[in-house]
Order: C-alpha cells, then structure tokens, then sequence
C-alpha cells in the first residue's frame, strides 16, 4: 500500500478533537440546526476512526452534502454575511471530514480548520478568545505533525507544536504593526450581522430602560485627559425623544431644533471607546464642543458616527457641560408643545397648584421638581403595568417607576404650562476603574432625562430622577435584590467585605487589560499604523522596506543562532555519551570499526552479545534519534545518558 494512503489513527484522534474545540464557540453563532448537523458529522467521522465501514458512500455523501445545502439556505437565505460565510466554511468542513480517505485529506481539512479558527474573530476579539485559539492552532499544528512523524510522542508534538507558535508570534506582531493595512469598503459590509446587540431604541416607553439596567454588558469606556467629571455632570447624550402619542416616546425627523450652541466654563477632553452596537450613535458627555471627523452632531445635538456601529471604534471628543443652544425656530417650538390629546382636570390641577400657568418657567419647573421630592414618589425597577393613561396612572395613583417614568410624565407636564419639553435618551454615571484610570458606562447605567427650553438659555437639562433617587445620579444604579424587588429611595448603604473589594479590584485589573487589548490592538486600523509610522519616521515605501527587513532580521537571526546552537550541543552531547558506550562495548571486546554506523554496529553486537541486545537496541535507537530526527528534545538526550551511565556490558 502507498504510504501517501495510510492514515495515522493517532493523528485523526488529534484532528477531530482540535476541531471539534475549534468550532465549539461557534455554537453560540450558528443556528441550532446547522449546529446539530455539524455535531453528527464530526460524531459520525470519530467512530469511523475503529468502523471503518461505518463511513458514508457516495450516495450518503451527496445527501448529506444536499442537507447542508438546504439548511444554509434556509437559516440564512443565501452564503453573504459574516453569519452566512461562517456557517459556510463549517459545513464544507464537516463534510470534508467524511471524505478523510488519505493524508492528502487529512492536511486539506487541517488547512480548512485554521480559516475556521480565524473566524471566531469576527465575533469576538478579546485576549481571552485570542488566547483559546492560539491554543487549538497549537493542537491543529501538533495533528500535522503526528500525522508526519507516526513515531513521535503526543507530549513532545504538543510542545514543539507550542514552540513553534511562540516562535512564530514576533514575526506576526512585526507584520500586524508595519504591514499595510487595508479597510474593508462599504460595499464589503454586505450585511449587518447586528441582530445580537443590544441598546437604546428608537422610541421610548415607560418602563423599557429597566430592562437594560438589570445588564451589566460594557457600552463604552472613557479616558480622559485630566480630571474626569464628577457624577452629577456624566451625562451621555444618545437620542432624543420629542414625539408622542400618550404612551410612546420617538425621535423627531425635523431639521433643525435648535441654533449653534455657545459653550463656556470647563471644557473635558476624552478618548471614548465604544462597543458594538446597532445604531450609529456615540454617547458623547452632553454636549459635545469638537469631535473626529468621521463624527456628526445632528439637529439634537446627539453625535452619530459614519464607522460601522457593529465594529468597535475610539473617537476623540471634547465636552462642555455649560452651554447656551439659543432661538428655537417656530416648527421646533410647536411640536416640542405637541399633545396627543386634551390634559386630564387632575393634570390641570397639579399645575395650577403650582402655578404652572402663572409664574415663570423656571418657578414652575423647580416647584414640580420639589412637588416629585416631597410627595410620596418612589424610584423602582419593577413598577406596576400602567397600559391605560399611563402619565396620570403614574402620577396619582402609583406614584412609582423608573427614570423613563418620571422623564416622560415631567416633559408632558410641561408641554400642558406651555413650556417646549422633550425627553433624551442615553447613559448616567459610570464607574471609574482605579486600576486603568478610565471610565466604564454600561447597560445598568441607561438613563432618561428631560430638556426644557428657556428664553435665554436655549435648551437646559432637568432630572426629575435626582429629586427622587438623588443616589442613583451620585452613585449609579445597584442591580441589587433589594433595589428589583420592590421601591425604594436608595437609603442601603453597602458595607462591602474585604472579599468583594479584592473580587472589584481583580475585575478593575482585567478590565483595565482588556481595554488596553482593545484599544492598541483590536483598534489598530488603517490610521492609527499612519499615525505609528509617522512616529517613527517612516514616510514612503523604502523607509518602510528598510524597516520591515531590519525587524525581521532582528527577530530571524537571534532565532536562527538559538536553534543551530541548540541542534549542535544536542547533538555534540549526544555524540559524546556514544562514545562513552562505544569504550564500553570496546572494553567487552567488540570495538566500533572504522566506516561503521551506528545501526550496523548495534546489529553486529547484538549478535556477538544477545544478552546485552535490548540495552544495545535502547542506546542507538536514541542516539540515532537525536542525531538525526529534527524532533528530538532535551528529555530524550537525559535519557541517553541514563542509559549509558546504567550500561554494564561485563
């Protein structure tokens, strides 16, 4: 038989299991269906490793291949998508796993299984994940190898297989830093895969921001400049709510709403970091001064990105929290007065009571900030359903809700004293990580707020929130059981163990980690490596030529001298512990002869002394091995010597 067609049993074992921890993560992505379809595959393929007649025919083959087809088809409607090109690659995989017939295969399906591994990137890019699938391109690597040299150990293919890599990996940081990098165009995009993501909606209902603030998913972090801002002045400005129906909240489509801020007093300057997400908004500290270019702040004063929202990005912005947004033009002014129906006597009541349609603006709206802080309000994640006149349900009877709940009953009650009121959107807070210096905003910190507009001043921001739950503005909100369970005026205070700090500061130190992961590598596109590059000088594409040849034989050149002096002090301690054996055997009466290898001279030998064959086999075999085999490590020479130390020929 053609040694070419004989498959290493050992290395198939080795195979299945590499893939099978390759595509395990993709089981997250995948459809149940086409998941469980590359599950009976790969189950299928392992037992053909001892029934061989088990394995598929033609005929089997070309139905299984007409079922993977169909259940793409189905799940994805067609092969475009990062989805789509996935589940693609992971079925043509488990099929070619059936046609394993030779060592021809068994490479093609290793090759196959590399460009599967490289596409959990496109999922998910943390050093956790990068860590995991360099380790199963390590066992991938130990597979090939096993299936070239049969004799080798698992542990010693492991271990070269693990070297290799990491031999490997400063070459592959010097061609990730200077290689030129390419953006994928828009065209490219195909699909936006961002189905999975959670954040803000476009429209608001009472009740809706609690079901992001029971998670603790990261939206963005910031680092800035120099100091970061107190609690009381971390608001993220994300959509803004104008729109109305009595029960719903929706972003305007208008032009315009308000003129060209003037800012004054502190101005912070900061890096924002923000996560995959499925609108093109960036939660920008209200408001934004000055932005990067690929940055647009829209008639809301809301900034959007041209950047893929489902793709990480860093943007560099600076904030003034004191600004003057001036006129309001007439459309804007009527339709942020806008009611979807007439004001309830109770709603009428409640503002004549604090003189809503006598005294001025600003007399009225501290007075139903106060009326919200003295009145029995509670400040709940779980209020009751309010499905009829949700604003007078909350305002006299229930009296409890979330932030959405009192945002949205203020502003309707400022439209009816004929004040322009809408609702925003967006993030309160954050938590700093002392370990990173930066801050991180995450789901449980979804907040609403209102806006007023003033004479003078243009539009201004008022949180009925802070007068009920003035701790959820300073501190954040605690997804704690106390605070789901019921209402509450966040009067706990939390005596944290010493337990919990180390646990908070071992999160800080991973956190701070990933960011920096994050944002030097998984970040490093297209203008960072110009910016890097200017750094360092380099300008046209000789300089970087230059480069690129000296950083690699910097890394080449130590790297090849360490392995040739490796080699030669394996082999030249090998050559002297046979020649220790070789006076040995001499001294027994049977000297080496002159042109004689080793092989020849362990058979003449084991003839002339048949009880000394099986120490005579041990000693050239590991000779021979380290002499020869490109394989052979530091374990097999300790045991040459062992052996020779312990041979007693008389």
């Amino acid at each position: 038989m053609n040694p070419d067609s004989t498959l290493n049993r050992r290395s198939l074992i080795f195979l299945l299991t590499a893939i099978a921890l390759i595509t395990l993560p993709h089981a997250w992505h995948l459809p149940v269906p086409l998941s469980v379809f590359f599950a009976v595959l790969l189950s299928w393929r392992t037992l053909g490793i001892w029934y061989g007649r088990w394995l598929p025919n033609r005929w089997w083959l070309f139905i299984l291949t007409a079922t993977g087809i169909a259940l793409m088809f189905s799940q994805h409607k067609g092969v475009f998508g990062r989805d789509a090109g996935t589940a693609l690659f992971i079925v043509a995989l488990g099929l070619k796993l059936m046609e394993i017939r030779s060592r021809r295969e068994v490479y093609l399906v290793a090759y196959l299984a590399f460009i599967v591994a490289a596409s959990q990137f496109l999922y998910e890019q943390s050093l956790l994940m990068a860590a995991y699938i360099m380790l199963v391109c390590t066992a991938l690597l130990a597979t090939l190898m096993v299936q070239q040299v049969e004799r080798v150990k698992t542990q010693v293919a492991v271990k070269t297989s693990a070297i290799i890599m990491l031999q490997a990996l400063p070459m592959a940081v010097v061609i990730f830093i200077l290689f030129p990098r390419v953006e994928a165009p828009r065209w490219m995009w195909l699909k936006d895969d961002s189905k999975g993501l959670s954040g803000l909606a476009d429209t608001l209902e009472p009740g809706s921001i609690s079901d992001l603030s029971l998670s603790d998913e990261l939206v963005f972090r910031v680092r800035f400049k120099g100091d970061i801002p107190p609690p009381a002045l971390r608001y993220w400005r994300g959509p803004v709510y104008s729109k109305t129906d009595g029960k719903r909240w929706m972003m305007s489509k208008a032009d315009r709403q308000g003129g060209e801020p003037e800012f004054t007093g502190t101005a912070y300057e900061y890096t924002l970091l923000m996560e995959p997400q499925k609108e093109n908004w960036v939660f920008a500290l209200d408001i934004a001064e000055t932005f990067d270019a690929n940055l647009r702040r829209n008639a809301f004063y809301q900034l959007q990105t041209n950047k893929r929202p489902s793709e990480r990005a860093e943007y560099r912005i600076t904030s003034r929290p004191n600004f003057n947004t001036g006129a309001l033009s007439p459309e804007a002014y009527q339709e942020n007065l806008a009611l979807p129906a007439e004001a309830t006597e109770r709603q009428l009541a409640l503002i004549n009571s604090l003189n809503g349609f006598d005294a001025k603006p600003e007399q009225f709206i501290q007075g139903l900030l106060n009326y919200f802080r003295q009145e029995a309000f509670y400040y709940t994640l779980t209020p009751p359903l309010m499905p009829e006149h949700p604003i007078d349900t909350f305002l006299f009877e229930t009296r409890s809700g979330y932030c959405s709940h009192y945002a949205t009953a203020f502003v309707y009650l400022l439209r009816i004293a004929k004040i322009p009121a809408r609702v925003v959107g967006g993030y309160q807070g954050g938590e700093i990580n002392r370990v990173g210096g930066f801050l991180e905003v995450r789901q449980a910190d979804a907040h609403a707020w209102a806006e007023a507009w003033l004479e003078g001043k243009g539009w201004a921001r008022f949180d009925p929130t802070a007068a009920i739950a003035p701790e959820r503005i300073e501190r954040g909100v605690n997804v704690d059981a106390q605070l789901a369970s019921g209402a509450v005026r966040f009067s706990v205070t939390v005596d944290e163990s010493l337990a919990l700090r180390w646990l908070k500061s071992s999160r800080q130190l991973w956190q701070s980690v990933d960011y920096n992961w994050q944002r030097w590598v998984i970040n490093y596109h297209g203008a960072s490596q110009m910016q890097f590059m200017h750094w360092l000088g380099i300008k046209d594409v000789s300089t970087l030529t230059m480069w690129f040849a000296a950083s690699i034989g910097l890394i080449t050149l130590p790297l090849a001298w360490w392995l040739l002096r490796l080699k030669t002090v394996t082999t030249d301690r090998a050559v002297k512990y046979y020649r220790k054996f070789c006076v040995k055997m001499a001294r027994a009466g049977i000297e080496i002869q002159a042109g004689e290898g080793a092989k020849d001279f362990a058979e003449r030998a084991k003839i002339l002394r048949p009880e000394l064959a099986l120490q005579v086999e041990q000693i050239t075999r590991h000779f021979i091995r380290l002499r020869y085999q490109a394989d052979a490590g530091p374990d097999d020479l300790r045991r040459l010597k062992i052996l020779v130390a312990d041979f007693r020929p008389h």
